[in-house]
């Protein structure tokens, strides 16, 4: 998934999608371990795919942040 689909989600949204890659990794790495693999490749996209999604909701995180400073700024 691209990180600007990512964006068109919200926070809650991703954290739950976050979950579920988190999870498929989880299962990648135990059907390596257990030999039943057979395409490696799969697991660095999905960790690739965790650190966009990570990367979309710290940027969410900051533009609220952003925006509730400008909202403290302008009540002064």
């Amino acid at each position: 998934m691209k990180a600007t689909d990512l964006h068109k989600h919200s926070f809650e949204e991703l954290v739950g999608m976050l979950g579920e890659a988190k999870e498929e990794l989880f299962n990648l790495r135990f059907q390596l371990a257990t030999n039943q693999l057979d395409n490696t490749a799969e697991i660095p996209a999905v960790k690739r795919n965790i650190a966009r999604i990570r990367t979309v909701m710290r940027q969410q995180e900051l533009t609220a942040w952003r925006e509730q400073q400008l909202d403290r700024s302008e009540d002064s």
